[in-house]
């Protein structure tokens, strides 16, 4: 811990101290590389056939609401540790990373059993069929079998992100995107003496590349925490604790397991176009998450920021850094949007040579214009509410956007006006937009500054006040 703290300098630092430029690249850089390993599986799985492409992106829809569920553990652990470094309570923050790492691997073994047990019926449900069918199936039950594996990463990952080593928790995904990309060109076409395994094999590497990051990850979280995580807090199940970091997970993790499901939703109506307009929806949704990526990372930096300052005490400060957060992630998606709006037939090139599976995605990216900014601003601010303890109120906002309005809107669009694909854009931008006002007069309103979960120390508070 010592020699970490040494080499960075973050482990002593004030709340209002934190840099949000030297916590936000190497997140932007991890969330790149995580994203990567998607893009790596949907680019080599394509010189196989657009079908094993589908079938992968069909069976990721279930994988990301089995993350984000996951996440009701990491997520919420990792601000409930944010506001107690702020407050300078240290071994209330060890007891809680390992309380985390035991939920996460018990709710991620079940899962794991789950998608072994019932892949194919879930798949059946997409409406997928035929050689579909059978890609998703082979894919889901391999890395979902195993994903209590990702359970367990999860956690680590987020306590080490959230201590403020966001460059170390990069180099960990680095390394692992680089095995990942070593094993799917081995796996999948047979190279370097294995055998050729197509979709199976891009599902091993992923596994392997994750098991050997999640050894990476534990030996990184014992050199980097303030008061080392001993072996009795894994299995020590406070209740105060549970409730404190399920009051912060719960509400954020089913909201993002709503809109996950939203989006299965809209792939549901997408199998109705037509094979072409799946597979068009799959790679230009791979493109259009490198227009909010850095909205993402600034999200989390920003989150870790405000956690520790609500800790503190300093809730000024955490109010004036989020509309600064806004404006720069603001501004950056919109340079990338207008990139991507210029390249977008070549980008689309890049994963296939289909004319009408090119001009059907290269069309749905000019409407990243109006869904990516309403998006960027969402992020920031659904983050930052989080991170203050606020986690209810986007919930509830999200119930009604997301299944009350984008959905109906969606299928009006589609099956009503026959607009396609680009129907399925705007209804996601509706309620991007929507929830982006809302929750923009909710930071304004103040009203988060009653949901701290951890209160400073009244040496802090002194401090603070001086």
């Amino acid at each position: 811990m010592a020699n970490l703290d040494a080499a960075n300098g973050q482990g002593k630092a004030r709340p209002g101290e934190l840099n949000l430029f030297m916590l936000t690249w190497p997140i932007f850089l991890e969330i790149f590389l995580f994203m990567l390993m998607g893009i790596a599986d949907t680019f080599m799985l394509s010189a196989i056939s657009d079908n094993a492409v589908s079938g992968v992106g069909a069976s990721n829809q279930y994988l990301h609401i089995a993350i984000l569920i996951l996440e009701v553990i990491g997520n919420g652990a990792s601000i409930v540790v944010a506001q107690y470094i702020g407050s300078k309570k240290f071994i209330e923050a060890a007891k809680i990373s390992a309380l985390a790492v035991t939920l996460n691997l018990l709710v991620g073994l079940i899962i794991s059993g789950l998608f072994l047990l019932f892949n194919h019926a879930l798949l059946e449900r997409l409406n997928l069929q035929g050689e579909i069918l059978e890609y998703a199936s082979s894919y889901l039950s391999i890395v979902g079998g195993l994903i209590f594996l990702q359970a367990i990463i999860n956690s680590v990952s987020a306590i080490i992100r959230v201590h403020g080593y966001t460059k170390e928790a990069m180099y960990v995904s680095l390394g692992m995107n680089v095995i990942h990309i070593i094993g799917n060109y081995a796996l999948i076409f047979g190279k370097l003496g294995f055998p050729e395994m197509g979709v199976e094999g891009a599902a091993i590497s992923s596994v392997v590349s994750r098991f050997l990051a999640l050894i990476v990850f534990f030996w990184l979280l014992y050199r980097i925490m303030e008061v080392r995580v001993q072996i009795r807090y894994y299995f020590s199940l406070s209740k105060t604790y549970i409730g404190n970091i399920m009051k912060i997970g719960i509400p954020s993790a089913f909201e993002q397991v709503m809109y996950q499901t939203c989006q299965i939703v809209f792939l549901y109506y997408a199998t109705f176009l037509g094979a072409s307009s799946l597979a068009a929806r799959q790679y230009a949704s791979n493109i259009s998450m490198f227009t909010y990526l850095f909205a993402f990372a600034i999200g989390m930096g920003t989150s870790i920021i405000v956690g520790r300052l609500v800790g503190a005490g300093e809730q000024n400060e955490a109010y004036k850094r989020v509309f600064s957060s806004v404006r720069y992630a603001s501004l950056f998606t919109l340079i990338t949007v207008v990139l991507v709006m210029l390249f977008r037939e070549p980008l689309m090139s890049m994963f296939t040579n289909d004319g009408d599976i090119i001009r059907l995605g290269a069309n749905v990216l000019l409407l990243s214009i109006v869904l990516e900014t309403g998006r960027t601003i969402n992020i920031i601010l659904v983050n930052s509410l989080r991170a203050a303890g606020d986690a209810k109120f986007p919930l509830w906002i999200g119930m009604f956007t997301m299944v009350g309005m984008s959905l109906p809107l969606g299928y009006f669009f589609i099956f009503r006006l026959d607009m396609g694909l680009a129907g399925i854009w705007l209804a996601i931008a509706a309620d991007e937009w929507l929830r982006a006002v809302i929750m923009f007069f909710r930071w304004r309103s103040r009203a988060w500054e009653q949901h701290a979960i951890v209160r400073p120390t009244a040496a802090k508070a002194k401090e603070t006040a001086l």
